[in-house]
């Protein structure tokens, strides 16, 4: 567990090591199944993969990553050629989103157990089920890791989450705990999830009002809650930049007054949580149907 924060090389090295990953995936499989979610190796293990899943688009090898994305569109010569990881034009990464996975292996080995939806089941599983608080944030952070990038495989594995496996709820509930570290984690996924405009109504439906229910009255205090005020406030951003009726939702959960507290908080004007509410607040203006509803 140690080993695995050591840094790039160190990542590097232990995603390589023949049979790591399969016997940690294989030991938390047991655990489940044995009904032993809080156990403290199940803690460790998770933990590893979380850290071997952390920069994964980035630091694959490129011809590793160009064999698992073959691209099944025709693109001209004049477009550049997209990669299956790292940055690439925007247009590219727009053609992507919506470019499916290949089929999955039935028998994953090695680095490709770490977005298999396997492992993806395993971690809402542990979600679901453990109460330790770091093997929840160490499964939240590790669907966070895998949903970061902007290729095919983030959007694929936020797919996998909301619609294959119906994550929402147990990841909803992570909301609400008091541990403030796994409800940061828990934000900062649903951050990354809701960039995938084909999943939005999904999340904003089954989650936004919780996401205004935990918004705090002013920016708070400490720097981990003030870090989770404003990736609600970009979620909320995300989820109804595009969208009138999701829009309308955090208007009748009562979220404007909360979002309009924060934007002007005296204390500190240039903070990051105001910034994030300003932000937002414009993106709400933006829906003019609404300007009677928000006058009132």
């Amino acid at each position: 567990r140690n080993m695995s924060s050591a840094g790039p090389e160190g990542r590097k090295k232990m995603r390589e090591c023949e049979g790591l990953i399969d016997s940690l995936v294989y030991y938390i499989q047991g655990a489940i199944a044995d009904h032993e979610p809080n156990d403290k190796a199940t803690e460790n293990c998770v933990c590893i993969l979380h850290n071997l899943s952390y920069q994964l688009e980035l630091e694959l090898p490129e011809s590793y990553a160009q064999s698992i994305y073959m691209q099944r569109r025709n693109i001209s010569s004049n477009d550049k050629t997209p990669g299956c990881f790292g940055t690439r034009s925007r247009k590219v990464k727009e053609k992507q989103q919506d470019t499916p996975l290949p089929e999955e292996k039935s028998n994953p080995k090695g680095v490709e157990s770490l977005w298999h939806s396997t492992l993806i089941r395993i971690y809402l599983s542990l979600i679901a089920k453990s109460t330790r608080n770091y093997t929840q944030e160490a499964s939240l952070g590790a669907l966070q890791n895998l949903t970061a990038g902007t290729g095919p495989m983030p959007f694929a594995v936020a797919r996998t989450v909301v619609q294959k496996a119906n994550g929402l709820p147990s990841i909803r509930a992570m909301l609400h705990v008091s541990h403030p570290a796994v409800k940061k984690t828990a934000v900062s996924l649903l951050r990354n999830l809701s960039r995938n405009t084909s999943l939005q109504s999904d999340i904003a439906r089954e989650v936004l009002p919780d996401l205004v229910s935990i918004l705090p009255e002013c920016v708070p205090g400490s720097d981990i809650a003030c870090e989770t005020t404003v990736s609600i406030c970009y979620t909320l951003f995300n989820l109804t930049q595009s969208s009138s009726h999701n829009a309308r939702l955090l208007l009748s959960a009562h979220g404007l007054p909360k979002v309009i507290a924060i934007s002007m908080n005296d204390s500190n004007m240039f903070s990051k949580a105001s910034r994030a509410a300003s932000v937002l607040l414009y993106s709400l203006w933006s829906h003019t149907d609404l300007h009677s509803a928000y006058k009132k």
